[in-house]
């Protein structure tokens, strides 16, 4: 049950029976009339906007149609208070028992309680990570990781078919680099000293194994071949043994990807596909013969001063046009990225999401114009930019990591203070904001920690359980009929508004799905979280608010489905973020 679709329902029926909308009804639009949380509590539990819109089209006073609607309001059994503020305002103050009746539903939905079919069950692909696959995962990768990951999960709650993908940048350069690298640890491994790693060379130990694998396998055989007979014996080797200590590390930060998209592929038997695309482009019109001008600022290494074959991505929104086939017939970095693009539209995926790291702001109108160009308009694609992590501990600059060499592992952080404190707090700031982490802050014990306070909150409801248990040792608490056993007995205002918290769970999944922006869902659990603990914390002070009260079993019962549901949302969010919620800590 959502309180705002219900009640904005209530809203538009009352607003089809006054007469004045009748009149004019043709000309109302009730699309604007939304229902909300007021900003300051004591003015209601929700208010509505319907006089404030429509008083103009009516041809009307909006005070005087909010004191319309406000009379019929006031007609519904489940609304004990409407009052018109300002210009038009309309705050509704719910009964108790509306509250009683919603929790009820809420106890009853279980674990599918703020599920949604917003998504509609259209087709998305969420690209995120899509690291090059030449070294360990670094912390900049760990926050796209999260957020990638953690906004598939929203998605599918909120009723997209989602698809997790990984880019796998296995073709170019770096690969070259990548596999000489390789190559000097392999020499290494047969017993040559090989001194201090040149410049250029990836320098990291975590080629170390990688070079004894090619020596166990191959001997010396190896030191035989010209280049262009060992590049690619460990070229293919070397990727390997990258993307399975990537994937171990992603899976330590529990991330597991539906879809691992080689760029090699691409290039296979004559780059066919790339030419597909690019002919698909000519095709529609968005391909031509040209040279560009030098762009501002550092010059692009793929920039020529001659005519190339270009993408007239300027007439869909880019900034310049795009080479795609240099003057030698070599094809661009971004000619991939057009068949890729492609690839995805042909699997027949209706939106695109890449998360990609900030150092890529470059390439969001390139991709938005690529999406226009490919798909005529009919795709949706986002690029979802992820800012820089700054790693502390104690306030103090976190050093390098000595097994990557020049950086500080994903797996480096998750080792030290855990997946879970990782993942929540990768996403406990918007994706576009700059995150702070500080490996002392998100490891103690406290209000000030959120993972710590959202998964305590979980285990404290599972302790109130193990407490009822001993309380009545008689009974079957797994077997009790929660919503049976609420009734009429959660009415406290302290009660009422935790309820009302709960209550936001499906708006707070609905807008943060549609804003993709998954730490909407890290907030909300905090501020559960709080509600929670600050109801538990007064019945330290009031023993009547206490949820077991060892002289009322049915009332305790009926507190116990409050705190099922507290659990399930709790655990549901969680589940969203991909982090646990555990049954006691200690």
């Amino acid at each position: 049950m959502n309180i705002y679709t219900d009640l904005e329902a209530r809203v538009k029926n009352v607003l089809e029976a006054i007469d004045l909308v009748k009149e004019k009804r043709s000309e109302v639009d009730f699309q604007r009339v939304a229902v909300e949380t007021p900003r300051d509590p004591s003015h209601g539990d929700v208010a509505t906007n319907a006089a404030m819109v429509l008083a103009k089209p009516l041809g009307t006073n909006p005070r005087s149609l909010a004191e319309t609607i406000a009379a019929a309001l006031r007609e519904d059994a489940d609304i004990a208070e409407v009052s018109v503020a300002g210009p038009g305002f309309i705050n509704i103050r719910l009964s108790v028992g509306y509250w009683q009746k919603l929790l009820a539903a809420i106890v009853t939905a279980g674990d599918t309680y703020g599920r949604s079919q917003v998504g509609a069950g259209r087709r998305i692909n969420v690209e995120y990570v899509s690291a090059n696959p030449t070294g360990p995962m670094h912390v900049g990768h760990c926050r796209g990781a999260v957020v990638g990951d953690t906004l598939a999960n929203l998605l599918g709650f909120a009723g997209w078919d989602v698809t997790k993908e990984y880019y796998i940048n296995d073709a170019g350069s770096q690969i070259d680099v990548l596999a000489k690298s390789a190559m000097l640890r392999y020499r290494e491994a047969l017993g040559e000293t090989i001194g201090e790693i040149p410049a250029g060379l990836y320098p990291g130990d975590y080629l170390v194994p990688v070079g004894q694998a090619l020596a166990d396998e191959f001997g010396s055989s190896l030191l035989g071949m010209p280049e262009d007979g060992w590049m690619p014996l460990v070229k293919e080797r070397t990727i390997a043994a990258m993307m399975a200590m990537i994937r171990e590390d992603l899976a330590a930060l529990n991330v597991h990807h539906d879809v691992f998209f080689s760029e090699r592929t691409l290039h296979a038997d004559g780059a066919q596909r790339i030419r597909s695309a690019i002919n698909d482009l000519t095709f529609k019109g968005h391909v031509y013969k040209g040279s560009l001008p030098p762009p501002k600022g550092q010059v692009p290494e793929d920039w020529e001063d001659r005519e190339q074959t270009l993408f007239r991505s300027t007439d869909v929104g880019d900034d310049i046009d795009r080479p795609l086939i240099k003057s030698d017939g070599s094809y661009t970095y971004f000619a991939a990225d057009v068949a890729y693009f492609k690839d995805k539209f042909d699997r027949n995926f209706e939106e695109m999401i890449y998360v990609l790291g900030a150092d890529h702001g470059g390439y969001v109108k390139r991709l938005e114009a690529l999406a226009r160009a490919v798909s005529g308009g009919s795709v949706k694609l986002t690029v979802l930019l992820c800012q820089l992590v700054k790693l502390y501990r104690n306030g103090e600059p976190v050093k390098m990591s000595k097994r990557s060499g020049d950086f500080v592992t994903l797996r480096d952080v998750v080792d030290e203070v855990g997946r879970d404190s990782v993942r929540f707090m990768m996403i406990y700031r918007k994706n576009s904001e700059p995150l702070d982490f500080d490996f002392a802050k998100v490891t103690e014990q406290s209000k000030d920690n959120p993972v710590f306070y959202v998964q305590y909150a979980h285990a404290r409801c599972r302790s109130i359980f193990r407490q009822a248990a001993e309380a009545f040792p008689d009974l079957d608490l797994d077997a009790v009929d929660y919503t049976q056993a609420l009734g009429t007995h959660i009415a406290d205002p302290s009660e009422l508004q935790l309820v009302a918290k709960l209550a936001e769970y499906p708006r707070v999944i609905e807008s943060a799905a549609l804003a993709q922006e998954p730490h909407r869902i890290a907030f909300y659990l905090y501020d559960l979280a709080s509600a929670f603990h600050g109801h538990w914390n007064k019945g330290k002070d009031f023993p009547g608010l206490r949820f077991i009260n060892d002289k009322s079993r049915e009332l305790s019962l009926a507190r116990l489905g409050l705190v099922h549901a507290v659990a399930s949302v709790l655990r549901s969010g969680l589940g969203i973020t991909g982090t646990d919620a555990p049954n006691e800590m200690r």
